[in-house]
């Protein structure tokens, strides 16, 4: 029996649902640890995300995510492998995802 994966196509992802997803510091944490690392598994994640929280609750984040389209998740066997949808995001809301990804530390 196959798994079937929710994962918005590009032409149907909602800036709302993605600025929604994105507002949770916890998932903004896996964003960041995917634009870095690139591909990663569900059990990495947590450790490059560097959060400290339940398998369920990073696999609660890593569903919001792919349903808001951010990420993609490719299944190989047992194992989930995880990676951000940046062409997507870039081609249907320029420079959202850069904006996220840097970190300014100030506030106007």
């Amino acid at each position: 029996m196959s798994e079937t994966l929710i994962e918005p196509p590009r032409a149907e992802l909602d800036m709302a649902t993605v600025l929604t997803a994105l507002a949770d510091r916890g998932r903004l944490a896996t964003v960041r640890a995917l634009a870095e690392t690139g591909e990663a598994t569900c059990g990495q994640v947590s450790q490059v995300s560097g959060l400290k929280v339940s398998k369920s609750t990073v696999s609660h984040h890593l569903r919001i995510l792919r349903e808001a389209g951010i990420t993609r998740t490719r299944l190989d066997g047992p194992r989930r492998y995880v990676s951000l949808r940046r062409d997507d995001l870039d081609e249907r809301f320029p420079g959202l995802l850069d904006a996220v990804l840097t970190e300014t530390g100030t506030r106007s």
